[in-house]
């Protein structure tokens, strides 16, 4: 049975007062349109429905045809793609928000009550890998919550692709996606003649401990968009990791073969005092000047937010930066 015990009392008005019909699934009507999500077929004799059954990464779950207030937590990038603005936008005290976004919506406190939720009065909530079980059923309370799959995590086309039908916005995707391989053929082959095969890593400097987290070509950060889609090489200790982060150890660092590095902060930017002392103390360290983007004088310092997202509008603005840095 599908799961559809959310006390939002307008929403069980809508459904009694409508008298829907609710399409669910089975044998014989039953199709697959996208990854994760399975409806039925409606018959031309029945009236349009109000909602609909779909799987999520817990089960069956009922959600509105056309839902019109969105929160799609740490996924509001692919939202705005869609060209749709969420009604909050997912905050971490420790970490912030996705601030490339410039969202003008309310917060929403992912470590505080779930009531800033139910005030924003939200017709479904998406969520990730963040949301546990646990999470999924308080939010379960407030309205539809549909959890995307770990497998279309992995992949920014799918998991836009899975958004939109969600929302009724197949068309919309797919001309989304289209400007957005075309936008891809053409950076790689500027980068391609730019760089050629010379290698690419991303680090992150942990701002408490000045640790330095190296992203594999597995991360989802990165992996996708950069080995993938844009075809950079990896260095060979990158290549061959494969967890999607980790904390570089000082006895490799002398064997980081990379050429071009993109450094990001883990909190704040690089114009703050402290994090600009230790990108200076960084790049004088005799240690990192064994690499041969410090060598050369190809470290990039970017801005974090998008570089920690491998969604569709953060992937545009990454292929912005390669293109400035890498291909002026």
């Amino acid at each position: 049975m599908a799961r559809s015990g959310f006390m939002k009392t307008g929403w069980i008005s809508l459904i009694t007062a409508a008298m829907i019909t609710v399409t669910g699934c089975s044998s014989t009507g039953g199709t697959t349109d996208q990854p994760g999500l399975t409806t039925a077929a409606p018959s031309e004799a029945q009236p349009q429905t109000e909602t609909r059954i779909v799987t999520d990464a817990f089960g069956e779950v009922e959600i509105p045809t056309n839902p019109k207030r969105i929160s799609a937590l740490y996924r509001e990038d692919y939202l705005v793609a869609l060209g749709v603005t969420p009604i909050v936008q997912y905050y971490n005290p420790m970490w912030g928000k996705q601030d490339y976004l410039k969202l003008e919506v309310p917060l929403f406190d992912v470590t505080g009550s779930i009531e800033a939720m139910l005030v924003s009065e939200p017709d479904l909530i998406i969520g990730a890998g963040e949301v546990d079980a646990a999470q999924y059923e308080l939010y379960s309370k407030v309205a539809p919550t549909f959890r995307l799959p770990d497998d279309v995590l992995a992949d920014s086309r799918k998991t836009l692709t899975l958004i939109a039908e969600l929302l009724g916005l197949s068309d919309k995707a797919e001309q989304v996606l289209a400007d957005y391989e075309a936008r891809i053929v053409d950076v790689k082959a500027k980068l391609n003649a730019a760089i050629g095969d010379e290698k690419l890593v991303v680090l992150r400097m942990n701002v408490v401990d000045k640790s330095i987290n190296i992203f594999g070509i597995h991360n989802t950060f990165v992996g996708q968009i950069l080995y993938e889609d844009l075809g950079l090489k990896a260095p060979g200790f990158a290549e061959a990791m494969t967890e999607g982060n980790i904390v570089l150890s000082k006895e490799v660092v002398p064997e980081l073969d990379a050429d071009h590095i993109i450094l990001l902060p883990s909190n704040g930017t690089w114009e703050e005092e402290g994090n600009a002392k230790a990108l200076e103390e960084m790049k004088a360290d005799p240690l990192w000047q064994t690499v041969p983007a410090f060598k050369n004088g190809h470290v990039y310092p970017v801005e974090r937010s998008y570089w920690q997202t491998g969604a569709i509008t953060a992937n545009g603005l990454k292929m912005d930066d390669l293109l400035r840095l890498l291909a002026p």
